[in-house]
C-alpha cells in the first residue's frame, strides 16, 4: 500500500525531468540539505513574491556551480517569459532574447517541463538558430534552465547564465532541481498571500461603495451591488475600479 501511494501520478507532477545530459549522478545530499533548509527560512522571511523572486535569484547564482549570472522569469501570454528578477543586463538581455527570436532554453524549460542544460549556447544552431546567432550579443556562452511548477500549475522558469563554456555539470543540475523545487512553493505561497490580501481589500472597497449606494438612494444590499456591476458593464471597467470611485464619491452610479 505505501508503495502504491509513493509513485502515483501526482506525486510525479512534482518532480521537474532532468535534462536529456544528465547521467544520475548525486550531490552529498546532507551538505545540500543544510543549504536547503537555510534557503527554505531565508525565503520564508521574504515580505512579497517579488522579494522572494529576488532573493531566489541570488541564491541560485549563489549556491549553483557554475553560474555567475540569474533570472526569473514568470510565463506570459502567447508562449512568451517576463523577467521578474535578475542579476543584472546580461541575465535580462538574454530574456529579452529568447522572447524576440521566440525559441530557447528557458522556453523550452518553462513550457515542456524538463530542465535545459547548455554547454555551448552559439553552437545550438539546430535547435535554437535564431537565437545561436544572436548569442554573442548578450555574452552568454552555457545555460541551465530550471522549470518552476507547483502540481499542474506553470509559474515560469529559472535560469542561469555563464560566459564560459560547459559552466554547467550534474552537480549544478541536481542542486539547481532542488533549489528550484523550494523556490516553486516559496513563489507560489508569497502570491497566494498577497492574492488572498489583494481579494480582501478589494471586498472592503466594494462593501463601502455598496453601502454608499444604499444610504444615498435606499437600496438593498443586492441591488447596490446590482448598480455597481451593471456601472462595470456598461463603462467596460473593472467592478474594483468603480467601487474606488463610488466610495470617495468621484463617480455616481444611478439605479434605474
Amino acid at each position: 500500500m505505501d508503495e502504491q501511494r509513493s509513485s502515483t501520478p501526482y506525486d510525479r507532477r512534482l518532480q521537474t525531468r532532468p535534462s536529456l545530459a544528465d547521467t544520475g549522478s548525486v550531490l552529498n545530499t546532507e551538505a545540500v540539505a543544510f543549504r536547503m533548509a537555510a534557503l527554505a527560512r531565508d525565503l520564508q522571511q521574504q515580505h512579497g513574491s517579488h522579494a522572494v523572486m529576488d532573493r531566489a535569484v541570488a541564491a541560485a547564482v549563489a549556491l549553483v556551480p557554475g553560474a555567475e549570472h540569474g533570472a526569473l522569469s514568470v510565463v506570459g501570454a502567447r508562449r512568451t517569459l517576463t523577467p521578474a528578477a535578475t542579476t543584472g543586463d546580461l541575465a535580462q538581455g538574454m530574456e529579452a532574447l529568447q522572447n524576440d527570436v521566440r525559441q530557447g532554453p528557458g522556453l523550452e524549460a518553462a513550457f515542456d517541463h524538463r530542465t535545459c542544460r547548455v554547454d555551448d549556447l552559439s553552437a545550438e544552431t539546430t535547435r535554437w538558430p535564431a537565437l545561436a546567432a544572436c548569442a554573442g550579443q548578450v555574452g552568454v556562452a552555457s545555460v541551465l534552465c530550471l522549470p518552476l511548477f507547483v502540481s499542474e500549475d506553470r509559474l515560469g522558469v529559472l535560469s542561469l547564465f555563464s560566459t564560459a563554456l560547459r559552466a554547467f555539470d550534474e552537480a549544478s543540475e541536481h542542486m539547481g532541481l532542488v533549489l528550484a523545487a523550494h523556490v516553486a512553493v516559496a513563489v507560489a505561497s508569497a502570491q497566494e498571500v498577497e492574492n488572498t490580501a489583494r481579494g480582501l481589500e478589494h471586498r472592503d472597497v466594494i462593501g463601502q461603495a455598496k453601502g454608499v449606494l444604499m444610504e444615498r438612494h435606499r437600496l438593498s444590499a443586492q441591488e447596490a451591488f446590482d448598480v455597481l456591476a451593471r456601472f462595470s458593464q456598461e463603462t467596460s471597467r473593472k467592478l474594483h475600479t468603480i467601487a474606488v470611485e463610488v466610495a470617495a464619491s468621484t463617480t455616481t452610479c444611478t439605479p434605474r
